[in-house]
């Protein structure tokens, strides 16, 4: 359940926490083997942003119905149809606050799947934590750099302050109906990801996460314009063109 925004019919915690919780007391009152329970990075009861304090509520929650939940906690997910890499690529993601400073390590949803897949096999992840992270940390701004470089574009983006932009994305937010951005989106802009030191990782469940920079090309070279849709890859492009050049030291 990884909903991060308040939509018209329900808020955060509708979905967050009563959500959670009808699934953990079905669990309990028809005895399944298992459940894993997908929360969010900075899942925390008492976090500035109402979306993680919903996700730390909920895991409080579901752990007091059925003691044997798994709980994970992944980091921003990136991969087909994501909220990041896409989202960064695209020209309508204009406005944005902190100047794209906060910092955490991308995951990529193929590794996800693959740990979800072993944790409803392996019966020793029950009541296990696991924080599901990538191997490199990144700043948005980075992320951004590395997308308009692969995507041959130059995406703007416009800082404003967190006392302008929240509002006006709380409006934003209620007349239309498909998620763009909202208040809480802003304030968790100024909240870098935490790594709980007592959970346990990929790295116990035998998985090596793969680093977003790899993946850049594969997902979003349907952003380049025709002219520069067949191009390789951005960093195989980079070693072609130093094949260009040869450099002679003059030792004389």
């Amino acid at each position: 359940m990884l909903t991060s925004d308040a939509r018209r019919n329900f808020d955060l915690e509708d979905v967050n926490v009563e959500g959670a919780e009808r699934i953990a007391e079905a669990v309990a009152k028809y005895d399944i083997d298992r459940f894993v329970h997908v929360s969010s990075y900075n899942a925390d009861k008492n976090s500035s942003s109402e979306f993680f304090r919903t996700k730390g509520r909920a895991e409080e929650v579901v752990r007091s119905i059925f003691p044997e939940t798994t709980i994970v906690r992944p980091a921003p997910v990136f991969g087909f149809e994501d909220k990041l890499l896409n989202k960064l690529a695209s020209a309508s993601n204009l406005f944005t606050s902190n100047r794209m400073q906060e910092r955490f390590w991308p995951v990529h949803a193929i590794d996800i799947g693959s740990a979800l897949a072993t944790m409803v096999e392996d019966d020793t992840t029950a009541s296990e934590t696991y924080e599901l992270y990538g191997p490199k940390n990144y700043s948005m701004a980075e992320i951004a750099q590395l997308v308009d470089r692969e995507i041959i574009k130059h995406r703007r983006h416009i800082n404003l302050p967190k006392r302008m932009l929240a509002p006006m994305a709380q409006a934003y937010n209620k007349l239309i109906w498909w998620s763009q951005v909202s208040a809480d989106t802003v304030e968790r802009e100024f909240i870098d990801q935490k790594i709980d030191p007592k959970a346990k990782t990929f790295q116990d469940l035998g998985i090596e996460p793969a680093d977003l920079a790899n993946f850049t090309y594969h997902y979003l070279q349907a952003y380049r314009s025709s002219s520069f849709y067949d191009l390789p890859p951005a960093t195989e492009r980079e070693r072609r063109e130093e094949k260009k050049y040869l450099h002679v030291i003059d030792d004389q």
